[in-house]
């Protein structure tokens, strides 16, 4: 650094692109060259929060500020080290992105009847205040120099999917669309109580709960539109039948039996199962048996001796 010349730390590259994108919610400056004098640069939608050896020292908004130690430390205290001159990472700048973050998480449930519901969620958040930035860097370790969005699901994840399938165990299959509000609540509930230990504000949640499997999904569409489960599970029946070609798909559809002109191939099974009037018919006369080896045929009567 040139003599006269002050460092500036900020969230821009030197090609000047922005690194706190939409999916990182925390930054870490990765280089230790902030010293006593440097001036930190901090957007107008993030927070930075200044350390040194492990104490907060401030939250800085909206600006650019010298740095220097301050006579009131916010958390922490200080511990004087000598290194044989400017000790290394005497200061930290971790920025906190405070513009509302879209987190998606997916996973499976199961309803009363234990059948596979995939659910979608959308929750949207954001750091509200600098207290709240405070929290984020006390509550949540980080591994590198950020946190982006998976991160933070991976710990409201679990929650929920404990939050769904509290209400989805105990509804039917049938009813869960109808549950959805109360189900969108119930999240949002949990989720907001969770994400305010680590400083975090839940805005809204968006969940989408549909069966996992194709076939189900496509019986209770037909059940939607008035038809019986027998009449739902045929015409579903019918309805592959028909995209493979087979000619008797309205027939399954409609429940009757498959004619060729007038013609039946389908036997009547009453003649196998009740005997007709009158007894059983007589058994046929069984042909007679060839004799065994080294025995002649027995003499037929009617031909000539």
């Amino acid at each position: 650094m040139m003599a006269g010349i002050r460092q500036v730390i900020s969230t821009l590259t030197n090609d000047g692109q922005e690194i706190m994108g939409p999916e990182v919610l925390l930054w870490h400056y990765p280089n230790n060259d902030i010293i006593n004098g440097s001036l930190l640069t901090v957007e107008s939608n993030h927070f930075c929060v200044l350390k040194s050896r492990g104490a907060i020292l401030a939250v800085y908004e909206t600006g650019q500020y010298p740095v220097q130690t301050p006579q009131k430390i916010l958390f922490g205290s200080i511990q004087q080290a000598f290194y044989g001159g400017q000790s290394p990472w005497q200061y930290e700048a971790i920025y906190i992105n405070r513009a509302k973050l879209v987190i998606k998480t997916s996973g499976l449930a199961l309803s009363r009847e234990m059948a596979e519901m995939a659910y979608d969620v959308d929750y949207y958040v954001h750091v509200a205040t600098p207290d709240n930035a405070v929290a984020l860097v006390q509550h949540m370790p980080y591994r590198g120099h950020m946190i982006n969005t998976m991160e933070v699901n991976a710990y409201a994840g679990p929650v929920v999917e404990q939050a769904i399938n509290q209400l989805i165990q105990v509804t039917p299959l049938e009813r869960v669309n109808e549950k959805i509000h109360d189900l969108t609540q119930l999240v949002y509930s949990h989720l907001q109580q969770f994400l305010a230990t680590y400083g975090i504000s839940l805005d809204t949640v968006k969940v989408l709960v549909r069966p996992s499997d194709v076939r189900m999904k496509a019986l209770i569409s037909l059940k939607a539109f008035g038809l019986s489960e027998l009449d739902a599970v045929r015409y579903y029946t019918a309805m592959i039948m028909a995209e493979r070609g087979t000619v008797s798909a309205p027939n399954m559809a409609i429940g009757q039996p498959f004619n060729i002109g007038s013609v039946t191939p389908v036997m009547n099974t009453e003649r196998f199962i009740a005997p007709p009037q009158g007894g059983m018919p007589p058994m046929p006369p069984q042909a007679p048996r060839p004799p065994a080896a080294n025995q002649p045929w027995p003499p037929n009567p009617e031909l000539p001796r």
